[in-house]
């Protein structure tokens, strides 16, 4: 793996970027009907019935954080909407290019301020809690492990 030398933004893209590629390597043990198989349908979260509901939900929120910091910082973007796809390829050049979109974040905003002690100045996220943007993009990578691993065990329960 080749490491980036921007201090704190490299560390933390280096492992989102590490995060990304475990995920990509799980999903080429997928197969098409495991893709969209419902294995929880008793949850209420519409997120988490099946791997390709989690691969939405996972690239959609991935794009959101991005363009939650890029808000904060004054830009004034749309978030972009939830798409369904029907391949676990097609989540996989979905996935590359929400990471690509984060790595430009810090490609357009090199000196961003990663830390914020003034709780009033910190993010205030869709959910209701604040974050610093390095809260904020260790969030975004500790959920993309989470949801590899609720992936893993749904791939558990099919086989």
């Amino acid at each position: 793996m080749k490491y980036r030398n921007n201090g704190a933004i490299g560390a933390l893209l280096d492992e989102y970027e590490k995060a990304l590629k475990e995920l990509h390597e799980l999903l080429n043990t997928v197969s098409q009907q495991e893709l969209t198989a419902i294995v929880d349908s008793n949850t209420k979260d519409p997120d988490c019935h099946s791997i390709q509901t989690i691969l939405t939900h996972v690239v959609s929120s991935g794009y959101g954080y991005a363009t939650t910091i890029r808000n904060s910082l004054g830009e004034q973007n749309e978030y972009i909407p939830k798409k369904e796809l029907n391949t676990t390829a097609a989540y996989q050049k979905a996935l590359q290019a929400m990471f690509a979109y984060n790595e430009k974040l810090f490609e357009d905003y090199p000196n961003i301020k990663m830390n914020e002690n003034d709780t009033t100045k910190k993010i205030l996220v869709s959910w209701g809690q604040r974050f610093d943007v390095d809260q904020l993009v260790e969030h975004a990578i500790v959920h993309i492990l989470r949801h590899r691993r609720q992936i893993e065990r749904f791939l558990q329960k099919l086989r």
